[in-house]
Formats: structure tokens, sequence, C-alpha cells
């Protein structure tokens, strides 16, 4: 027993430098952990149950006969997050750069298969150079096998994936199916084919950085929902973000209670419209005077910034947050905005967090670039998202809620449980200026004073027409509030709504607009 005792020990302690000594000083010496030492420090201290540790590829040729290091490359198992159950995987950059070969992939599938069958969120520590070459279909076919599993566990257990080094080629679509995705700046990078390819097929010159960095992923393909300075600060926002969720979609998000009153009055809220009705406002200051401790998390915050969506708290529950922001572009829906909320909402939908919405949207963004590019389709996605929530769904309508955006944005008609507006609420067709504009126009034209005559159609048509009293009065929204019992308010609805189910027609799946 002595004897393989001591074998056991040995072995261990070589599948722990498994890339050789060398080449782990030379990875850390640009800054970056070790995959065991990502694991360590992204679960709580001690729970680590590492699986596969052993194993090693059984590939022949171009030099992997002599080559078969332990771990194959990937570090996988179990541990803890705040005393919640989590499976977990971390890449190995050491040990054939990362490369996925036919049993690294199987260690991945094995743990992704476990953390279905137990119901508990998957983690994917990423960074790794695609399939491995000198394993050639063996690879792909492993990494067909994590795709078919992202989607099996798509909307089953939460899937998050850091990005912590390379990532290209075939790998980048198992992260793109997860959750969400979370990046480092200037060590993480996303493509499908690297800049020397683009550069050899399409002529164009690009710096990696340009390509598949971090920032270009935040703000231009909306692929990264989160982009820190360093990987701790990444493996931190894995912890806090799944403080958001529940382990799995049969349960609800863990309650964390705060010393913020539920019924708290936003006496700030009252002056924060401005006198203008064409004037912008921070509608993130709106969020953090209404959640518990103004404690707002954004997801995808440098791309489609005109709409934000985000995790809080109220009175210690989870919700999700879509709100139109009034800073960027009026807060107009166009077809990234649209897609990003149609996926968050999603995302909310699935795992039974609460949504709330903060409207104050003017329509969807005109022009022929973005008929041309499907704002129809597209700007459908998000509607589609909003009509098939079953969770509970509150909207405060705090300013412009104008034409069909307005619909799109979580009404009242579309399935919303509770719908209420602020007096500074707009809810027509169009604004009043442009309305006056098409039905007054033949008065407008004779008129001896055109400018006078306008305002006061102008502030008849609001009268008549936009007021949020005239909705209240016909039930499309169930009360206009003081902007100060906001958080109250909605407080309560949750409260009431906590206990809602929707029996729905049995389907396979429904055909969303992609």
């Amino acid at each position: 027993m002595a004897l393989r005792l001591a074998e056991l020990e040995a072995r261990k302690a070589e599948a722990r430098v498994a890339g050789g000594e060398k080449a782990i000083e030379r990875h850390k010496s640009k800054g970056r952990l070790t995959a065991r030492e990502r694991v360590e420090y992204l679960l709580d201290e001690g729970t680590f149950q590492e699986l596969d540790m052993l194993n090693r590829h059984h590939a022949t040729g171009m030099g992997l006969d002599d080559s078969r290091p332990f771990t194959d490359g990937v570090v996988t198992g179990y541990g803890q997050i705040d005393g919640r159950q989590v499976c977990v995987y971390s890449q190995d950059f050491t040990v054939f750069g990362g490369a996925l070969g036919e049993t690294h992939g199987e260690k991945i599938h094995k743990v992704m298969d476990l953390a279905m069958s137990m119901g508990i969120p998957m983690i994917g520590l990423n960074d790794g150079g695609g399939a491995r070459i000198q394993e050639g279909v063996a690879g792909l076919n492993a990494y067909g096998g994590i795709f078919k599993r992202n989607a099996r566990a798509s909307g089953v257990v939460p899937q998050i994936s850091v990005i912590l080094g390379p990532c290209a080629g075939g790998a980048v679509y198992s992260p793109a199916m997860t959750d969400f995705v979370i990046m480092v700046k200037d060590s993480s990078h996303m493509f499908i084919t690297g800049p020397d390819v683009v550069r050899a097929v399409t002529g164009e010159n690009i710096t990696l950085e340009e390509l598949g960095g971090a920032m270009t992923h935040a703000t231009k393909s909306g692929v990264a929902g989160f982009v820190f300075a360093d990987e701790k600060s990444a493996l931190d926002e894995v912890r806090y973000l799944l403080s958001f969720l529940p382990s799995n979609n049969l349960e609800e998000a863990p309650r964390i209670m705060c010393e913020d009153p539920a019924d708290r009055l936003c006496t700030e809220l009252r002056d924060i419209m401005p006198a203008s009705p064409n004037q912008p406002y921070d509608m993130k200051k709106v969020i953090a005077a209404v959640v518990d401790d103004g404690d707002f998390t954004e997801v995808h915050s440098n791309f489609a910034a005109q709409i934000t969506c985000g995790f809080a708290r109220i009175d210690g529950y989870a919700v999700g947050i879509v709100a139109n922001q009034p800073q960027v572009l009026a807060g107009v829906l166009d077809i990234d905005s649209s897609e990003k909320a149609a996926r968050f909402v999603r995302t909310c939908d699935a795992f039974n967090v609460p949504l709330i919405t903060f409207v104050d949207v003017p329509g969807f963004l005109p022009g022929v670039s973005e008929e041309y590019e499907g704002i129809i389709r597209r700007g459908a996605k998000l509607l589609y998202a909003f009509c098939e929530a079953t969770v509970p769904r509150v909207s405060i309508i705090t300013r412009k809620a104008y034409g069909g955006a307005y619909v799109v944005m979580n009404s009242k008609s579309i399935g919303a449980d509770f719908a209420f507006a602020w007096p500074s609420a707009e809810l027509a067709v169009m604004g009043s200026a442009g309305a006056v504009e098409i039905v007054h126009r033949r008065e407008l034209a004779t008129a001896e004073d055109p400018e006078a005559t306008r305002r006061q159609l102008v502030a008849e048509y609001e009268e008549r027409y936009s007021s949020p009293f005239i909705a209240a009065e016909r039930g499309f929204i169930d009360d206009v509030i003081d902007p100060a019992e906001t958080r109250a308010v909605i407080s309560r609805s949750l409260n009431l709504l906590r206990s809602k189910r929707e029996d729905l027609p049995k389907r396979k799946h429904g055909n969303i607009p992609l």
C-alpha cells in the first residue's frame, strides 16, 4: 500500500505541473494565473474536487507518442461558490497550448453531463488555441459533443464562459452558446480566423486586439457581456453574477437581505425629469435610486448603450432590469439594442428572475440601413422575448412611450402583469409635435400665427391623447404613481407575483425570428 500511495502522489505531483516548470514560468511571466490557480481562486477554499486528473491522450503519430502529459490540458471537477455547488473546467495553456483533443474533450463532456444531472451551474475557463491539429477529426468530434451539451444545458443550468487567453476557430462557438461571456483586456481574444488569415483572404490589415480583443467584442460584436482589467476581477464577477441566478431552472435565485427598507421613498426621483421632453437624463440614476443599496450590475454595458440591462435586488430578491437610456440616442430601439435586450429577457425568463422595465422610448430608429439590415425581423426578437416570458413582469413608464416601441417594451398588451406611469409619462402613437404636424397640416398652413396655433394644438393633443391619465382611464396602465413611490410599488407588486403560474400550450418550442 505504501508503494502504491507513493506512486499516486508522484503521479499527482506530475499532473499539477503537466506542462512543465518552464512553460508555467513563461505563462506566469505574462501576468496570467495557471489553470489550477484560476480554479482555486474562483471556488470557496478547500472545496475543489478534481476529476480525471490522471487522464491522458491515447493518440499516436505527429510527435504525440512521446508527449502524454497528465490532465491532457484541462483541469475539470466541482466545488462550491458561496456554499453552492458548481462544475468547472479550466483549460491549461501550458499543455499543448490548451488545444482540444479527444481526451481533453471527453473530460469536458463528463463534467458538463455532471452539471446537468445535478442541476448546478457550469463554468468554463477558456484558454486554448482551438482543435489539436495532431488529432485531426477526433478533436472536431469532441467539439461537437461540447456544442451539443451547451444546447441541452441552455435554460436548464446557468452557463458562464470566461475567456482568459486565445479562443479561436470552432472553439468560440461554445462560449457563444453560453449565457454570459466574460473577457479580460489585452489578454483574451476570440475570432473565427486570425489576422493573418483575414489579411491573406481579404487584404485587410488588422491587429489581434482590433480583430478579437475584449473591447472589440464588448463594443462592436456584443459577444462579451463583461470586460475586466485582470483575471482575478473577471473571476470575482463570476461569483457575483451567480448570486443573482438559481442553480437551475427549477429553483429561485438566493435571497440576500439588506437593511434597505422595501417601502423606502425615492424622493430624489421627483426632480430627476428635465423640464423639456427633449432633454436627456440618466436612467441609471433612476435604477440606482430604486434598487437595494443602489447596487446594479450591468450586462453588455459597452454595447448598444441606448438600452441598459442588468441585475439588481429589491427587498433582497434578484430582479432583471431592462431600461431605455435617454442619454444615448434618446433611448431609441434599433437592431443592436433590440437583440441585446431580447437575449437578456430570455435569460431572466429561463432562470425565474422577475423582470422590471423602465420605459422612455421615442420609437424605433428610422433609416435605410436599419431597414436593410432587418430591423423588422431583429426588432421582433425583443417583442417575442417579452411575449414569451412567464416570469413576474412590472413596467414603469417614466416619460416617452411612443408607437410600436412602447408596445414592445413590456406593455400590458403583451403580458406585463403590472404597468405604472409617472405623471411625466406620454403614451401615444407618436410625439405631440409630430402628430400635430400631420393631423393639423392644413390648419397650420392657413393660420395667421402658425407658431401660436401650433403651441395650442400641441397642448390640446397632449391633454387629450398622450396624458397618462387617459391611459389609466382605459386600463392600459394600472396606476399613475408618484415617482418617489416607485420602489415601494415595485416591491409590493413582486410580493404578490411570487406565486404567479402560467399554463402554456404544449409545444416543442417556439420559432423566435432569428
